[in-house]
């Protein structure tokens, strides 16, 4: 007998993961990308990840629903991550038997925006480039519109979550060191 022998049903295998519990701590729940932590923004990103790679094999989507750098479109980011928030409580075991249908009628009208969201950003299987933004009079442009070549998407989005991260996790650290230095400050 091993580690994975169950005693009393011979000498069959079972995998340890299968009576490792449930990973999800809490119930699923909207997620505010501007409001994440560092650790969370990082958590949320491969788990979305994971999920839209899934969704997109399941049902054969092509790029012009969810192209291969979608995580770089914030309006793509937030409009698939309302849609995995939908399916993991359609597919909830506490849920009704008619969550999953009404789940495929959202996730049709989706598709629908999820088009309009890639055809208005430019993103596509081969090629990128930053969603255009409307200039409103008196602004400045901040964005140079470049097209860039994708050669590698899961690099890519290993450098995006890198890039994400790092950017979060410095913010953190200066609002942090803001609170810090207020309360060194002496009163006048």
């Amino acid at each position: 007998m091993n580690e994975h022998s169950v005693p009393g049903k011979g000498n069959e295998n079972i995998q340890a993961e299968q009576f490792e519990p449930d990973l999800v701590a809490e119930p699923p729940h909207p997620i505010n990308w501007n409001l994440l932590t560092s650790q969370d923004l990082e958590e949320e990103l491969l788990e979305l990840n994971r999920w839209v790679n899934w969704l997109r094999t399941e049902y054969g989507l092509p790029a012009a629903v969810i192209p291969p750098v979608w995580h770089r479109h914030p309006e793509l980011l937030w409009e698939l991550s309302a849609l995995h928030l939908h399916w993991l409580c359609a597919y909830d075991a506490n849920q009704d038997g008619s969550a999953p249908f009404g789940w495929h009628r959202d996730f049709a009208e989706a598709r629908h925006r999820l088009r309009d969201w890639v055809t208005a950003s430019g993103t596509r299987l081969d090629r990128d480039r930053p969603t255009r933004q409307t200039v409103w009079p008196g602004e400045e442009r901040t964005v140079d519109i470049v097209e860039q070549a994708i050669t590698d998407r899961d690099a890519d989005f290993v450098q995006f979550v890198l890039e994400q991260v790092e950017a979060r996790r410095a913010a953190e650290d200066a609002f942090y060191a803001s609170i810090g230095a207020r309360t060194d400050e002496t009163p006048n």
